[in-house]
């Protein structure tokens, strides 16, 4: 029996303590904020009643069957399907891009194989091998869809150009030449019936699992334990010795409505006029409740200062030699393990946090 650590109470930490917990080891979770869940957590609004994202949308898709067994061990998962809208010049229209988008946007009729052949005269076919969002985006949808729905939404989401972002964030974007307005092509696609706090709570309600809230974790206490895990920033763990990684943070503005606001989950606005990257009307996401009012969030993204939490790391085109410093100090560390998205500094969505907690505890 091992006495463990784990640095943070969300996805990450949750599954490999509860992993750990099961073959007798004493975990203790550290805990900074009041509750546990990380960016997943999930609570009802005081008002409405509705179950909110705290951290903003976490929809849950994956091809992993591993992955969804385990999720829904501990929460039935409830049917949902991501079709998110976006608004752009004056009109509203389905994403990702599909027939029906092409078809709207360009004022046409055209059959799945008409349309392909004419968003091939759209792209810039010179363009062989994508390294920038830019690049990857005219490649495969050229310049008119790529400036109405990507170039402005990413600006904001980012604050960079897109010239500067690295093609592989372009490619979870797809096109497709049928009507499929599904966000999301994976087989597995869910809400946890009473929200992710409660899955995480299921998650670490085993004997061995001790959570202590309001306590961050410091290195310090690392030779109190035969093991760390820790996902919190890299370069936080390390008292920012190179300085501070790049990270994008979120601001939320809480509204209500009566009865229904947009009719939807998530409306992406793409136009940079539009301050706010999309409203997201919390409701949509819990299909199977009904509530008479309605709570929503415009979403603004910008640069994490020092106090914010940071939700997304940046990473550029030409690379970021200030992680790979963290990266090879982080491997000298004896006995810790960093994990999650800002273990590692990298986007990782849910499905692949779990999955990669696995792998974490079988090489443990």
């Amino acid at each position: 029996m091992k006495n463990i650590a784990m640095a943070g109470a969300g996805l990450s930490c949750a599954v490999i303590a509860r992993k750990l917990a099961e073959k007798g080891h004493k975990i203790t979770i550290f805990e900074s904020r009041n509750h546990i869940g990380g960016n997943c957590h999930t609570e009802r609004d005081d008002k409405t009643g509705v179950m909110i994202h705290v951290y903003g949308p976490h929809i849950f898709h994956t091809d992993n069957k591993e992955v969804w067994d385990f999720v829904n061990q501990y929460m039935e998962f409830k049917p949902y399907v991501n079709r998110v809208k976006s608004t752009t010049k004056g009109q509203v229209f389905s994403l990702p891009v599909n027939l029906h988008t092409i078809n709207q946007f360009f004022n046409k009729t055209l059959s799945p194989n008409e349309a392909r052949a004419f968003i091939e005269q759209q792209a810039d076919m010179s363009i062989t091998d994508p390294q920038s969002f830019e690049e990857q985006a005219m490649r495969f949808v050229g310049k008119d869809l790529y400036e109405a729905f990507f170039k402005g939404y990413t600006q904001k989401q980012w604050g960079i150009d897109p010239k500067n972002l690295p093609a592989s964030i372009l490619k979870r974007l797809p096109v497709r030449f049928n009507y499929d307005d599904n966000y999301f092509a994976h087989p597995y696609q869910g809400m946890p019936k009473d929200g992710y706090t409660k899955m995480i709570e299921n998650i670490l309600d085993h004997q061995n699992i001790e959570i202590r809230l309001n306590t961050p974790f410091v290195r310090e206490q690392a030779v109190e334990f035969d093991h760390v895990f820790y996902s919190g920033t890299i370069d936080g763990y390390f008292n920012y010795e190179y300085g501070r990684l790049p990270y994008r943070t979120l601001d939320f503005k809480k509204k209500y409505a009566k009865g229904d606001f947009q009719g939807c989950a998530v409306m992406n606005y793409g136009d940079v006029s539009v301050p706010y990257t999309r409203i997201s009307e919390h409701k949509y996401f819990s299909t199977w409740e009904s509530f008479e009012d309605t709570v929503y969030f415009e979403e603004y993204s910008r640069s994490c200062e020092q106090e914010d939490t940071p939700y997304y790391p940046i990473n550029l085109v030409g690379g970021n030699e200030l992680i790979e410093k963290y990266r090879y100090k982080a491997a000298q560390e004896k006995n810790v393990t960093f994990v999650g998205r800002l273990g590692t500094y990298r986007y990782l969505d849910m499905d692949v946090t779990i999955a990669e907690a696995l792998k974490v505890v079988g090489e443990f």
